[in-house]
């Protein structure tokens, strides 16, 4: 199993690695369009969608991704569109871990498809417009939610006693959400120092800071809106990136699954390694605008 996993690892950088440092916007529009539209397909499957309907579902997700990239909507951010994403994903992803793999059930299919669609829609738009903003946001992000996890599991593995969510994922403790946030905020500091040297400025100092600027990390524009400000954002996108990985649970709970599917050997499937990344990276444009 653990060789499976590396060499499924290793498959996906080599796909995902030029596509992210490639200096036109093309193959990272492309790749995540794939994973996008594999992932609308995963989900029609988990809410009892035959292989041919759940296949035309991934197509309108790719329609509706296409067609966002016809009229250049990747190039142009909207400050509200974000903030309404974000708002979306707070209160409904709330409400969805508070009536829990029961009260998913009792909603009505189509809905739970067609939100399905619009977040995983929005996530597509979201990659490419922090890629527009610059290599190092989109990535610092990624890396956000990777430490996040990485940390949770392995506070949570050495001090988890309270459980965080039982009847969605017995698993999560809340020492390993913890966890989670010591692991981002210690990234931070390394990556705003990282950032400093490569800039050649003082973190305080305004043209480190300004949105103008497309070498700038998602720490360093935080860092830039006061402390406040950044200890609470960190802190939130750790509770989002915990969120979007215990509503998947959630789901594939209802239904008995395990993983989302096989389409990645070893990992389940595509939203098993993109649920964490659904909430943060439209919250993170949000931030990016705020």
């Amino acid at each position: 199993m653990l060789k499976q996993r590396i060499i499924t690892a290793l498959a996906l950088l080599i796909l995902l690695v030029p596509a992210l440092i490639a200096p036109n916007p093309t193959p990272l529009a492309l790749v995540s369009l794939i994973l996008c539209c594999l992932g609308a397909w995963e989900w029609g499957r988990l809410n009892a969608l035959s292989f041919l309907k759940s296949s035309t579902l991934g197509l309108i997700c790719a329609l509706i991704c296409a067609l966002g990239w016809y009229y250049q909507v990747a190039s142009n951010t909207n400050y509200y569109f974000w903030l309404i994403c974000s708002a979306c994903w707070v209160i409904v992803g709330s409400w969805l871990l508070r009536v829990g793999p029961q009260g998913w059930l009792n909603i009505n299919v189509a809905l739970r498809l067609v939100g399905g669609v619009c977040a995983l829609c929005a996530t597509w738009l979201a990659i490419n417009q922090a890629r527009s903003i610059g290599f190092n946001f989109l990535f610092s992000v990624f890396a956000l939610v990777w430490s996040a996890d990485i940390g949770a599991y392995f506070f949570g593995r050495a001090f988890g006693r309270r459980k965080l969510a039982a009847n969605i994922s017995p698993g999560k403790s809340w020492e390993g959400v913890l966890g989670g946030v010591i692991a981002v905020f210690a990234l931070s500091s390394i990556w705003m120092w990282v950032d400093t040297l490569h800039l050649g400025a003082q973190l305080g100092e305004a043209p480190l800071l300004t949105g103008s600027d497309h070498g700038m990390s998602f720490f360093t524009l935080l860092a830039g809106k006061g402390f406040l400000i950044q200890v609470f954002g960190l802190v939130f996108m750790v509770a989002m990136s915990v969120m979007g990985d215990l509503i998947e649970s959630l789901v594939k709970r209802s239904i008995g699954a395990k993983d989302s599917s096989r389409l990645l050997p070893g990992h389940g499937g595509v939203l098993d390694r993109i649920d964490a990344l659904l909430p943060t990276l439209p919250i993170a444009m949000f931030w990016s605008l705020m």
